[in-house]
């Protein structure tokens, strides 16, 4: 299916917004720039953004920022995604002065994933999410995922936007577009991901996590291959994609199962106040 809306051209950003769609956001195309907007989840920062059509250039934030606020009028966050794929940021000196952070994350592609060297621990099931239970056993891996974080978010704040973010791509599930799948340990979820299809043949990787006490234990390199030796049966993907941070150790799984960087994915946010 065609989208509605105006395609962009960097890979992070198409798959992006592909499954933001289909967990129930919506997409407004504008001259310069595409608002997205997730209405079930105010709280979800990249559901609720403006993709810009190119770097922003000198002089430019204050418009960027009326232009979130009329886009967005309740948010307390300001998130802006750059059609680049590239790195080339433009004017995004002047946001970083206005207490935005810049981020490049690395986005990596694969035809098929290849088995980790390690052997899957004895007992562990790998599987997709299926009852209310899993669910539930989805969201409290995410909330002791942000717990151990150095800096962690907001406690009841963070759970209330898993919970928005897990029942979108419950949804998505639920209509046939991927799943959220999981390793099991004891019947105990130990690490958890989902893979959607964001047409084309191209599927998008989401939220690779593992609980800290079952960390370095080989987990989430067997659930990633897992999850593509599913999706190349169950949604017929051609190319895989992931997107990782380059300073955190996940690229570096991510490489050893078989995919290769591609291109750059380039963002600003700025937290609320006190966030």
């Amino acid at each position: 299916m065609t989208p509605s809306f105006r395609t962009p051209r960097a890979l992070g950003f198409r798959t992006d917004l592909a499954l933001r769609v289909q967990a129930g956001a919506q997409v407004e195309d504008r001259d310069e720039y595409t608002v997205i907007r997730t209405p079930d989840n105010l709280t979800f920062w990249w559901g609720n953004f403006l993709l810009l059509h190119a770097p922003p250039a000198p002089g430019s934030l204050e418009l960027w920022l009326a232009r979130f606020r009329e886009a967005h009028p309740g948010a307390s966050h300001v998130t802006f995604g750059l059609d680049i794929t590239d790195g080339e940021a433009g004017a995004a000196g002047e946001f970083e002065a206005a207490g935005f952070r810049l981020t490049r994350d690395t986005v990596l592609t694969t035809p098929a994933t290849t088995a980790p060297d390690r052997p899957l621990l004895a007992g562990v099931a790998l599987r997709p999410l299926e009852t209310d239970a899993d669910w539930d056993a989805a969201l409290e891996l995410r909330v002791a995922v942000n717990a151990a974080d150095p800096d962690p978010l907001e406690a009841e704040g963070y759970r209330l936007f898993s919970a928005g973010r897990l029942a979108g791509l419950r949804r998505a599930q639920e209509a046939g577009h991927g799943a959220c799948l999981g390793a099991f340990a004891d019947g105990r979820m130990a690490a958890g991901l989902g893979v959607y299809d964001a047409g084309g043949g191209v599927i998008r990787y989401q939220n690779v996590e593992t609980h800290p006490a079952q960390r370095s234990r080989g987990l989430a390199g067997h659930l990633v291959h897992f999850a593509g030796e599913w999706a190349r049966h169950h949604l017929r993907a051609q190319t895989l994609v992931i997107v990782a941070d380059p300073e955190y150790h996940a690229q570096r799984l991510y490489e050893r199962v078989g995919f290769r960087p591609s291109e750059l994915q380039t963002g600003l946010e700025r937290p609320p106040a006190g966030g």
